[in-house]
């Protein structure tokens, strides 16, 4: 178990971080970031299940190369030494997006409207250093010592997002968008807020053992959705039954985005959005496994009954688990629970400068005051989601050039919760109407990515039909 939570690490950017793609309007899917960015298109199509793939995934207290890479330290003192190196505000986190239908036009009222669909994974684990110390090294030398069963707090989601909004320059200077959300729920767990403590001591004079060993005050909740009704099928069934779930068939919630963009001089942009201010009802095939209590076990009498007079040996672990049951029941609740969605926050700072291009020189009458637009630009994007143990936050420097008319290209620098060395690059090409980006962070690990704290790769296809 503990080999594999190390092992999550292959998966591995703070969770949604596109911090590459944010602010390119040459993209469709920037709306998607900041529904309230610039939009330079007529029109656009995203391509079927390629408009948007989006994975990444981290740890930021181990990497892959940690444990196996090639040492002359054996992989137990490895695995030890990490161990103890973590704390219990580590964690492992996997996103995976892949966006089903996206389109958008423009109106006679010139605001500009887009929808979609797309499908999210989203995975994350703080790690348990407590019962990771007790699971690897036992509780010998730890007498006395409360390993916190708190520790445990994970989430996973796997749903499918129906979403429409609306985009508009209000002023010369600001672009204001919103986004309403309809979230269908395929498979959710989630264990979070838990309490209680587990104590090895040694016994008084009355004790039946040298040790007591006792769980205080425990309540853990494990709340479940989509996932029991899953343990009666055949494998092959699960897969069709998850998909089906996808297309209304699970549990519902409401969100919404919100975006601005602004001009503050012909020069410098500011931006900011606000994603997923929603929440999710899990109503069908809800389980949730509730422990409270308390117990000590000071040890088990052995008693061996005559095996001559036919007596069968008695069922000590049997009537152990009993009393565990007893002293710390665990019900199974099937009513309805709701579940907050991880708030997302971007916001950037830009300094346009070089050439103007297109029809934005200094003298173009049909934007005074605005914003002119420049073959290259440099700044600075904030970005947070919320997650259990509070906000994880990342900063980005940026450098943006349009190279040729139908090449544009960003590069980036972000510090996060995994390194102070994570370089990105993304890249826009429009042929015609037919628009490709790529984005990836960490390129400096990619020679290696056994020793990256996180990966993170998009990319995509569409039509776009720009403005005449």
């Amino acid at each position: 178990m503990l080999i594999f939570i190390l092992v999550l690490c292959l998966t591995g950017s703070v969770a949604q971080n596109k911090q590459v793609l944010y602010g390119l309007e040459e993209v469709p899917q920037s709306l998607l970031l900041n529904p309230g960015s610039k939009v330079p298109q007529k029109m656009h199509f995203g391509i079927p299940f390629l408009s948007q793939i989006h994975v990444n995934g981290g740890a930021s207290g181990v990497t892959v190369f940690d444990i196996f890479g090639e040492s002359n330290v054996d992989i137990n003192d490895r695995i030890r030494n990490k161990i103890f190196e973590m704390s219990n505000s580590d964690f492992f986190t996997a996103t995976q997006q892949l966006e089903i239908l996206n389109f958008g036009w423009r109106a006679k009222n010139d605001i500009y409207f887009s929808g979609g669909i797309y499908q999210e994974f989203d995975f994350i684990t703080y790690f348990p250093r407590d019962l990771a110390i007790l699971t690897w090294e036992g509780n010998r030398d730890y007498l006395d010592y409360p390993f916190d069963l708190g520790e445990v707090n994970a989430t996973a989601d796997l749903l499918t997002v129906y979403h429409f909004g609306a985009n508009k320059q209000i002023t010369k200077k600001l672009t204001a968008g919103v986004r309403v959300k309809l979230y269908s729920s395929m498979m959710s767990i989630r264990s979070t807020d838990n309490q209680g403590t587990f104590t090895t001591t040694l016994g008084d004079v009355n004790s039946e053992n040298i040790y007591e060993h006792t769980v205080s005050d425990a309540d853990v909740t494990v709340n479940t959705s989509g996932i029991a009704s899953l343990e009666d099928m055949e494998s092959s069934e699960i897969p069709g039954e998850v998909i089906g779930r996808a297309f209304f068939g699970g549990n519902f919630g409401v969100g919404a985005d919100l975006g601005v963009t602004y001009d503050i001089n012909d020069r410098f942009t500011a931006s900011a959005s606000v994603l997923d201010l929603g929440v999710i009802f899990h109503s069908n095939d809800v389980e949730t496994y509730h422990a409270t209590g308390s117990y000590t076990l000071d040890g088990i009498e052995l008693i061996f009954p005559p095996l001559s007079a036919g007596q069968s040996t008695l069922p000590y672990y049997d009537n152990l688990e009993d009393e565990i049951e007893e002293a710390i029941p665990i019900d199974t609740i099937t009513s309805g629970y709701s579940q907050l969605r991880p708030v997302k926050f971007n916001a950037s700072l830009k300094y346009s400068f070089g050439k103007t291009i297109g029809n934005s020189g200094d003298c173009d009458c049909r934007n005074m005051g605005g914003n002119v637009e420049r073959a290259q630009a440099a700044g600075v994007q904030f970005y947070s989601i919320l997650r259990p143990k509070g906000p994880q936050m990342a900063g980005t420097l940026f450098y943006y050039r349009r190279l040729w008319d139908f090449l544009s290209a960003k590069a980036t620098y972000t510090v996060d919760p995994y390194s102070f060395s994570n370089l990105g690059l993304g890249v826009v090409t429009d042929i015609g109407k037919f628009n490709f980006y790529i984005a990836a962070d960490n390129l400096l690990r990619y020679g290696n990515l056994a020793k990256a704290k996180s990966v993170s790769l998009q990319l995509g296809f569409n039509i776009k039909i720009d403005e005449e």
